[in-house]
């Protein structure tokens, strides 16, 4: 079994960039543009990255595509460098909640055999909504720590392909030894957040907060988050790094600065259309000289207008980012 409490040390006041694919427009993951990225990010002042998750359309990937992903990444981190794996059911897979179970974990045993350290349970989005099923939930997650392995829980916001979890059910998915901590991406549900956090503060202190609110992270950060993996952080990557150790080192002032640069950041980033996001991001790194504009294509994403990867790059250029 992987160690749980090790990893979350590991992790602990870190930011965790949930890092997009390179893909050319004619179809292909771009794997020169992929190896520069990876050299990129491993530069960057991170905890580790998450692959297969949203930002990287884990669930849409092919199995090729995934392994090829998670080698690069494993391959161009170095080991002291944590690597999280987004794990759950591919869009079309069986309705029949044991086969459902079965697609997650035969995805979560590929990863751990890709030596992933952690597992990002994507939630089971076939059994919330009209259809909740408590039980399933929890059988879902239930299964998926059986391979000893640190997971994760991921509470996404519905729009996204999430679930709404009750605190009852929460209570039962946290008590699983094998869970490390819950990452909270509610977008624009402050309460949510605070609801979640203080269930985790009071009733599960040795698991770990993890911050996904790009577009309130400085204040995810007050509300108990002690570490961040955030779609944001796969780029401009120095100034949110430097966010959280201005919190966490108890630099007031600093942080409030660096607030109001991310602030600013995520608000031409995560704008909706929410899905044209992951193009934000690959456009923004094509601003930062990382990506060609080639390789920033997201199959699955809404199309843009122009005038937002103009957009990205004045503000870019506001911020200190890029040169005029």
């Amino acid at each position: 079994m992987k160690d749980r409490s090790n990893f979350s040390s590991r992790i602990e006041h870190g930011l965790i960039p949930a890092v997009p694919v390179p893909f050319r427009l004619d179809g292909p993951v771009d794997e020169a543009a992929q190896e520069r990225y990876v050299a990129y990010m491993a530069a960057q002042p991170i905890a580790g990255v998450a692959v297969w998750a949203h930002t990287g359309r884990g669930l849409r990937l092919s199995g090729e595509q995934r392994n090829a992903v998670l080698r690069s990444w494993r391959s161009g981190l170095g080991p002291d460098k944590v690597i999280v794996a987004g794990v759950g059911v591919p869009p079309g897979s069986s309705t029949d909640p044991g086969a459902y179970i079965d697609s997650a974990v035969a995805i979560a045993e590929s990863a751990l055999g890709g030596r992933a350290d952690a597992l990002l349970v994507h939630p089971p989005s076939l059994f919330g909504g009209k259809n909740s099923n408590e039980d399933i939930i929890f059988k879902y997650h239930e299964r998926l720590a059986s391979l000893r392995a640190p997971l994760i829980v991921f509470y996404l916001y519905e729009a996204a392909g999430g679930i709404s979890y009750s605190v009852d059910l929460l209570r039962r998915i946290m008590s699983l030894p094998e869970v490390a901590g819950i990452k909270l991406a509610t977008l624009d549900s402050v309460m949510t957040y605070q609801t979640v956090a203080k269930l985790l503060n009071g009733e599960f202190p040795g698991k770990t907060l993890i911050t996904g609110e790009d577009r309130f992270l400085g204040y995810s950060l007050m509300c108990g988050a002690k570490a961040a993996l955030i779609g944001m952080g796969s780029a401009c990557t120095q100034l949110q790094a430097d966010l959280l150790r201005s919190y966490f080192a108890g630099k007031g002032e600093e942080f409030l600065q660096l607030s109001e640069r991310v602030d600013r950041l995520s608000q031409v980033l995560f704008i909706p259309p929410m899905e044209g996001y992951i193009r934000r991001m690959l456009w923004t790194l094509v601003h930062l000289g990382v990506l060609s504009i080639e390789s920033a294509h997201d199959p699955w994403g809404p199309d843009l207008p122009q005038a937002e990867f103009l957009n990205i790059g004045k503000t870019l250029r506001g911020l200190g980012e890029i040169e005029d």
